[in-house]
């Protein structure tokens, strides 16, 4: 009990952000001395229920201790199933709440607020039902009989001495009118369960420690200082203009000026009422990450927020972003010997090529990997980390990695906080102080909005600095940010404004309590205009149309709705321009082959490379929806499938992204040809496959708005003035279209809002509730949840409304039946022995675990996914399963033959890296 309460103290002191601290006082006017007391007297008492029969007796030998001592209580083999009815945690919630009452003259209904604390501080706060049946049974608190005042008694002892030795006797009568926050109580529960942890390792506090004359104090210090927990990031506002703060945190390309969105973001932050929430919608290529994080780096000095968690839509994009954050850490001002933790957090991250690029000695001296708990990862390289930015190994793991200060990682990571889960405090206490970047906010569907726009709101009530970045951003989704952040009901009056407004770009700035504030920056002068053709769905006209486009050259993309269509398009074109003037790129390929591919696209057409020097005469990359948003590549013609027009402008954004002055001529022009549909249909139809990934409305909208730029002659989409147009007339309320249409659209967006409906109603079945009312605990706060939530395919499902996926490790079986890493992968992991009869070696474990591949839904199906397990389940290696293989350990090995071939459930898999998996029914 003194060391749970000593380490919260000091986690207040030294490691709490300022941010989190105020939340915590705010109910004490502001008093950071009695919110501290309260920590402190809290995880000192977290403890308390373990003084009772139905958890002291079971350890005989101590259980007779006590019983000699005249506390009775059955022996454990006694006790029935009504045992488990007396937590621990819920019994000291249980005798607080009586001794508030009994002892301090608080009413029944002001204890809980405080003693749910006690109650949750395993992770999930208690249900009012098993309150109520631990008062029905008063004996697991207490034997009846002779014994029965004697436990009362040491109950009420352990309760009056804490009282006095964390210093709130005198504070409880003051407390007892207080009403505290939902957000404050998860605060509290969460800093309860972190001084739980660290004074519960032996390591740091040894139950018989050497050195008996110890004060408790010494004790704590001596902890800490081996613990070694990083502080927080303490940023001072950054003084000068925007123009300057831009120019002093990133390396601007050579001629480049700050872009005026990019002003304005650091204006507003500096100017709105309080930190709270900001939209900044900005065409593609405006320079709206370097406007985050300048703008997180003002919120967060007027905030106290300790550091920044980067949101984006996927691992690709996270990893892309992690190196940038690097670089802008890097260019933070920093104390003398200051330290700052930092976190790649998805569930590949140990595979990612930065980690293992960092030397000894750099300014990033390590980074944390948060995978399964294991820092560091078995097969890395051990480097010290004197620098200032580093990984702290006890922030790491599932529970505690995103507590770090500096974390970039999938949106799954936020989504998670609006999850009923296990241990949901700790990660309400790490986005508590930060300020959190929504990267790409149009991607997300509306079963993960759900999520989003309750996390949103808990946010709100946090005060959490929130920065939302969009290039094509619906209004109406706009209205919606607003009103989620700022706690109000859909429709609210205030918010009108937001919905609509048709600047662009635009900045929205949200404070709690204050009217919405619009700004439109002026534009970069940064200007250019598409020209739109529709062509038909046949691959021969494809590759005619090609064959003449590219007779002096040019470099080409074509981008696929479905797997499905790119390998069949791939296929034709090689036949008909040669295998070397074709790439295929896609989600189905291993990890460590989508590496290599997307280094290589960067290199032949990302912003550095140049006829002559790795931007190849003449190429055509067919791709899926992976080009949309990771790569910063640069393209000479588009031709792509029809998708929502957002994500349409999207893929436009790689057309001619760069400037560049050796564009063949017929190529100089931006032109991009709209594919995958049946033109001569009245309204035009989209093919099926892409009807399945975006729904029919969403694509007859599309059309719809297109419809005159695709005409003959008709006028050029002109970038970016007509993104928001576009986009707000798509995602509109009003119909679009000619008159011929109308029957078929208006079936249409009948089918989608039912699935639109269905989804919300799927997302609400683990969604967390909105805050309540200060003063009403957290009671089944957490009920009817869904276990332990993390990055793995089971915690994404949680949060992501896509279809059922497996994923494996290939692995390669030699003629002698032998196992090994895939023969072809790069950076020495290729053809690395795999024992049956052992734990594989940690690096070519490694290896192995970075030849992972999602199987695609039609082998995951409900329909065969049983019989798809079982089969792999064949190829499971018992050695592997050891607990010092914490690489492979659980999971599913796929073999494949020389020939990359295999049979699985009735389908047959070949892989290739040139063109990834292949599936097709036997």
């Amino acid at each position: 009990m003194e060391d749970s309460a000593a380490v919260a103290g000091l986690l207040w002191d030294r490691w709490l952000p300022a941010a989190v601290r105020r939340v915590v006082a705010e109910p004490f006017a502001g008093d950071e001395g009695d919110a501290r007391r309260l920590l402190v007297w809290l995880a000192g008492i977290h403890d308390v229920g373990k003084a009772t029969p139905a958890f002291a007796c079971q350890v005989d030998g101590l259980a007779d201790v006590m019983r000699a001592a005249g506390l009775e209580m059955p022996y454990l083999k006694q006790w029935g199933a009504d045992r488990r009815m007396a937590p621990h945690g819920l019994a000291g919630q249980v005798l607080l709440q009586e001794w508030l009452e009994e002892r301090c003259g608080w009413s029944g209904r002001s204890t809980a607020q405080f003693a749910v604390v006690i109650g949750g501080h395993h992770g999930v706060p208690p249900e009012p039902a098993q309150v109520a049946d631990l008062d029905a049974h008063p004996e697991l608190l207490r034997t009846p009989g002779s014994s029965e005042a004697l436990w009362r008694r040491v109950q009420e002892e352990l309760l009056e001495a804490c009282a006095d030795e964390f210093g709130v006797r005198g504070r409880l009568g003051e407390w007892r009118r207080v009403l505290l926050p939902q957000p404050v109580q998860v605060v509290l529960s969460a800093m309860v369960i972190v001084a739980d942890w660290i004074a519960s390792n032996p390591d740091l506090f040894p139950y018989f420690p050497a050195e008996q004359g110890r004060t408790g104090a010494e004790r704590a210090i001596a902890a800490w200082q081996a613990l070694g927990l990083p502080e927080p990031w303490r940023p001072r506002e950054p003084q000068g203009s925007a123009a300057e703060l831009i120019t002093a945190r990133f390396e601007l390309p050579k001629g480049a000026v700050v872009r005026p969105v990019q002003e304005a973001a650091v204006r507003v932050a500096r100017e709105m009422p309080e930190p709270g929430l900001l939209i900044v919608e900005a065409p593609m290529g405006e320079g709206k990450t370097e406007a985050a994080l300048a703008a997180a780096e003002v919120l967060a000095a007027r905030s106290g927020a300790g550091g920044v968690f980067f949101a984006l839509p996927t691992m690709a994009t996270s990893n892309a972003m992690f190196p940038r954050l690097l670089t802008w850490l890097d260019r933070l001002p920093a104390g003398e010997g200051e330290q700052l933790s930092v976190l790649l957090a998805h569930s590949k991250a140990a595979l990612n090529d930065d980690f293992a690029e960092v030397k000894f000695g750099a300014r990033v001296a390590s980074v944390d990997v948060d995978a399964d708990g294991q820092v560091p990862m078995p097969g890395a390289e051990q480097r010290a980390a004197p620098a200032e930015l580093v990984a702290h190994q006890w922030l790491s793991g599932r529970k505690k990695g995103m507590l770090a200060s500096f974390v970039v990682g999938t949106v799954d990571q936020l989504l998670f906080a609006g999850l009923k889960s296990r241990h949901l405090a700790l990660r309400h206490l790490a986005l508590v102080g930060k300020v959190v970047v929504i990267d790409e906010a149009h991607a997300y569907d509306a079963y993960m909005n759900t999520y989003l726009d309750r996390v949103l709101g808990w946010l709100g009530a946090y005060r959490v600095p929130v920065v939302v970045l969009s290039a094509t951003l619906p209004a109406g989704r706009r209205r919606e940010l607003a009103e989620a952040y700022a706690g109000a009901p859909g429709g609210t009056e205030a918010f009108t404004p937001v919905g609509q407004a048709s600047g662009y770009p635009l900045l929205t700035a949200v404070c709690p309590g204050h009217p919405p504030l619009l700004e439109q920056p002026a534009a970069s002068g940064r200007a250019g205009s598409v020209r739109l053709e529709g062509l038909e769905d046949d691959l021969g006209v494809l590759a005619g149309r090609l064959e003449a486009d590219l007779a002096g050259g040019g470099c080409v993309l074509v981008v696929r709705n479905t797997v499905k269509r790119v390998l069949e398009t791939a296929k034709v074109l090689r036949a008909h321009f040669g295998s070397e003037a074709v790439t295929v790129a896609h989600a189905r390929f291993l990890d460590v082959d989508r590496a290599a591919k997307d280094k290589d696209l960067l290199e032949r057409f990302g912003p550095q490379a140049t006829l002559g020097d790795g931007r190849p005469t003449k190429h055509i990359v067919v791709a899926s929806q992976v080009a949309e948003q990771s790569l910063d590549v640069d393209f000479d013609l588009l031709v792509t499938d029809l998708a929502p027009v957002d994500l349409l402008l999207q893929r436009i954004g790689r057309l001619h992204r760069h400037e560049r002055k050796d564009r063949p001529g017929r190529l100089q022009d931006p032109r991009c040809w709209v594919t995958g549909v049946d033109w001569t249909a009245e309204p035009p139809e989209p093919v099926r496959g892409s009807q399945v990934v975006y729904g029919r409305h969403a694509l007859l909208r599309s059309l719809a708005v297109l419809q005159p730029h695709l005409a003959k002659a008709g006028p050029v989409v002109r970038l970016p003035q007509d993104i928001s147009p576009l986009v707000q007339q798509a995602y509109g309320p009003h119909p679009v279209g000619p008159e011929g249409w109308a029957q078929a659209m208006a079936q249409a967006q009948l089918a989608h809002e039912q699935v639109r409906a269905e989804k919300a109603r799927a997302a609400d079945t683990f969604r967390i509730g909105a805050a309540g009312k200060a003063g009403r605990p957290i009671l089944g706060w957490l009920r009817g949840g869904a276990g332990d939530a993390d990055d793995t395919r089971a915690g994404r499902a949680q949060v992501r409304d896509s279809p059922e996926s497996l994923e494996v490790v290939v692995v390669e079986q030699c003629g002698d039946g032998s196992l090994a890493t895939v023969s072809w992968a790069g950076g020495g992991r290729g053809g690395l022995a795999l024992p049956t009869d052992a734990v594989p070696a940690p690096r070519a474990a490694q290896a192995a675990m970075a030849c992972s591949l999602r199987l695609p839904p039609e082998v995951a199906h409900p329909q065969v996914i049983d019989r798809v397990i079982a089969e792999l389940e064949q190829f499971c290696v018992p050695a592997w399963q050891a607990k010092d293989s914490s690489w492979l350990a659980g999971e599913l090995i796929l073999p494949l033959g020389a020939d990359c071939q295999t049979r699985l459930a009735g389908f047959r898999l070949q892989y290739s890296p040139d063109d990834g998996l292949e599936v097709s029914r036997e």
